[in-house]
């Protein structure tokens, strides 16, 4: 059986400022987003720098890994990669 790439992608290196809304918008132009979520830092209850994005399609997930990974963001140099599943 072939291994699957996911639609779920881990994000990071992002600007602390960030919000789940503009992270929803930025892997928009790549497919539909079905959820954009930042970790949270409890204490602080800001992000702490990294996300994960799940996109509706496998594909689209890989066009924004290949679109969005190594780019500048607000400064930062971004990485996107497949986010591992415990399943």
């Amino acid at each position: 059986m072939a291994k699957r790439l996911g639609s779920q992608l881990f994000v990071s290196r992002l600007s602390f400022y960030i919000t789940n809304q503009q992270l929803k918008q930025l892997f928009s132009p790549f497919g539909v987003v079905t959820e954009a979520r930042l970790v949270i830092d409890r204490e602080t209850r800001r992000p702490k720098g990294f996300g994960f994005v799940t996109f509706e399609s496998e594909i689209d997930a890989q066009k924004a890994l290949e679109a969005m990974n190594g780019r500048i963001l607000d400064g930062r140099l971004i990485f996107v990669e497949v986010a591992e599943t415990s399943r």
